[in-house]
C-alpha cells in the first residue's frame, strides 16, 4: 500500500516559496544575482573571540526564536539544499532581558535540529544611552553580529525574518516622522548583503507556518512592550486602521512602500547619471554647479543635494536641512553658510560648497 503524504500546509508552501524565489539569486546554477549581493567576497575574520577554522555557509538566517524568524529557518533549511546551498544561522542575545541566554541557546538547538550549520550565537552589549536609543543601540548591534558573522563564514547573504507586516509598521512610523519618501519606502527586499524573503506574507503566515511543523516559537516580552513605538503601531494603531477604515491597510502601506522605491530607483539612476556632470572636488569637501540645481524641479533638487551629501559624507539629511540648502540655489540673498551635521554648506558663486567641519 502506497503511503500517501498529508497536504502541506498553504502556510509553509508560501514561507518555502518566497525563501526559495530569494536562494535562487544566490544558488550555483543562476545567472543573476540578487541587487546587491554580485561581488560580495568576504575576508578571513579578525575580531577576537571568532574561531579560527569557522565552519562555511552561502547564507545565514538571523534567528532570534521567534515565529518569523523560525519560520524563515525552517523554510531555509528546507530549500537551501535543492538549490546547492549551505545554510547556518547566526543568533544575537542583546542581554537586555532575564533569560535572553536561555532563549539564544534554544534558539541554536532549534536551528541544529532543523540542520543549519553553522550556528553562531553571539552576545553582544547595548549601549542603552547612545544615540536614537535602546532600539536604535540594539540593532546597531545586532547587525555589526551579522557583518562579524558573514566574514567568519564568507556567507554571501544573511535572510531576516521581517514580514508584511513589518513593512506596515515601517511605512507608518516614517509618515509619523515626516522625514519623507525616503522612509516612506520601507524596507526593501534585497539591500546589499541583506534579504527580506518573507515581505510580501503576513505574519500570520509565519504562526501557521510553526505550528504546521510543530516548530515551538519563542515569544519575546518586548514585543508586547507599549514603551516601544512600533509596539504600539502593531498593537494599536495599525488595527485600529482596519476597524475604523477597512481591512487591507496593511497591504496597502507595503504597496506605497513599493511604488515609492520604484520612483526613488528611478531618481537614483537619474542622479548618478549626471552626478559627474554637475559636480566637482573643492577643498576639504565637494561643490555641486547652482546652475545645474536650478535647472531640475524640486524634488530631483533636493534629492541631489541628499545623494551628495550622503555619499560624500556620510550623513542623511532631514527635509528641513535639505530645503536649507536649496534655498541657496532659489532663494539666494547672500546669507551665510548653513551648519550641517558634520558639514557647512555655502554657496561660492556658481557652485554650492560643502565642506567638512
Amino acid at each position: 500500500m502506497n503511503d500517501v503524504r498529508p497536504p502541506l500546509h498553504p502556510s509553509v508552501a508560501a514561507v518555502r516559496k518566497a525563501v526559495r524565489d530569494a536562494l535562487a539569486t544566490l544558488a550555483p546554477s543562476s545567472t543573476g544575482t540578487a541587487s546587491g549581493t554580485g561581488n560580495i567576497t568576504a575576508a578571513a575574520a579578525t575580531d577576537a573571540g571568532e574561531p579560527q577554522q569557522p565552519q562555511q555557509a552561502d547564507v545565514l538566517v538571523a534567528l532570534s526564536g521567534g515565529a518569523d524568524s523560525l519560520a524563515l529557518a525552517a523554510a531555509t533549511a528546507f530549500e537551501a539544499p535543492k538549490l546547492g546551498l549551505t545554510a547556518g544561522a547566526i543568533i544575537v542575545d542583546h542581554g537586555l532581558q532575564a533569560g535572553s541566554a536561555d532563549a539564544a541557546a534554544t534558539a541554536a538547538a532549534q536551528a541544529a535540529e532543523l540542520g543549519l550549520a553553522p550556528v553562531i550565537v553571539t552576545a553582544v552589549s547595548v549601549d542603552l544611552d547612545g544615540e536614537g536609543g535602546p532600539e536604535a543601540a540594539a540593532r546597531d548591534a545586532r547587525f555589526a553580529a551579522f557583518d562579524a558573522a558573514r566574514r567568519t563564514t564568507g556567507a554571501r547573504a544573511i535572510l531576516l525574518g521581517h514580514t508584511l507586516d513589518d513593512q506596515a509598521e515601517s511605512v507608518l512610523l516614517g509618515l509619523a516622522r515626516g522625514s519623507g519618501a525616503t522612509s516612506l519606502q520601507g524596507m526593501p527586499v534585497w539591500n546589499d548583503h541583506l534579504g527580506r524573503p518573507m515581505l510580501g506574507l503576513r505574519r500570520r503566515a509565519t504562526v501557521e507556518s510553526c505550528a504546521a511543523q510543530g516548530l515551538d516559537p519563542w515569544t519575546d516580552p518586548q514585543n508586547a512592550d507599549p514603551s516601544y513605538a512600533r509596539v504600539r503601531v502593531r498593537e494599536t494603531v495599525l488595527p485600529t486602521l482596519e476597524r475604523e477604515i477597512g481591512p487591507g491597510i496593511a497591504e496597502a502601506l507595503a504597496r506605497t512602500a513599493d511604488a515609492l522605491r520604484e520612483d526613488a530607483d528611478a531618481f537614483e539612476e537619474m542622479i548618478e547619471e549626471m552626478i559627474e556632470e554637475i559636480v566637482e572636488h573643492a577643498e576639504a569637501g565637494i561643490a555641486v554647479s547652482v546652475g545645474a540645481l536650478a535647472a531640475n524641479p524640486a524634488a530631483l533638487r533636493q534629492r541631489i543635494i541628499r545623494y551628495v551629501v550622503q555619499s560624500e559624507f556620510g550623513v542623511s539629511l532631514t527635509r528641513v536641512q535639505t530645503i536649507e540648502v536649496a534655498r541657496l540655489v532659489t532663494e539666494w540673498h547672500g546669507q551665510g553658510p548653513i551648519d550641517l551635521p558634520g558639514l557647512t554648506a555655502t554657496r561660492d558663486g556658481g557652485l554650492i560648497v560643502f565642506s567638512a567641519r
